[in-house]
């Protein structure tokens, strides 16, 4: 008889991975480490969308480029963002991603501060009928 323990740690790393990824109307993201001090995710816009206006009272969040291009807000003013590009965004900072290319905007997503619940998320405005404030 062979030994079933690799088929239950085969099991277990796909129902992390499942459970770990999060659809959205823009695209999608991954969950790739939570631990008191941050979170980490990968975030994947795709082509011609938006997540919402937004900030959150918490919260700072630093992204870093992948792939792709991207348009992003921080307050009032705008910039072209593309692989490599760096993004630090403070508690209370009104933000928002928007992929421009056709290839998917992709961004690896830290958060800092002292809470991480997706109820810290202050939405203005969206372009997928969620609630905002």
């Amino acid at each position: 008889m062979r030994d079933s323990s690799h088929v239950l740690e085969t099991v277990s790393r796909i129902y992390v991975v499942t459970m770990s990824e999060y659809i959205r109307p823009w695209g999608h993201y991954e969950v790739l480490e939570t631990l008191p001090t941050h979170q980490v995710k990968r975030m994947i816009i795709q082509s011609g969308h938006r997540v919402s206006l937004q900030y959150h009272e918490r919260r700072a969040e630093h992204w870093i480029i992948i792939s792709g291009r991207g348009l992003v807000q921080l307050g009032d003013r705008e910039q072209d963002v593309c692989p490599g590009d760096y993004i630090c965004i403070p508690p209370r900072m009104l933000h928002r991603a928007k992929c421009v290319s056709e290839e998917s905007l992709v961004f690896i997503e830290v958060w800092t501060g002292s809470y991480f619940g997706e109820d810290d998320i202050v939405r203005l405005e969206d372009d997928y009928a969620r609630p905002t404030h």
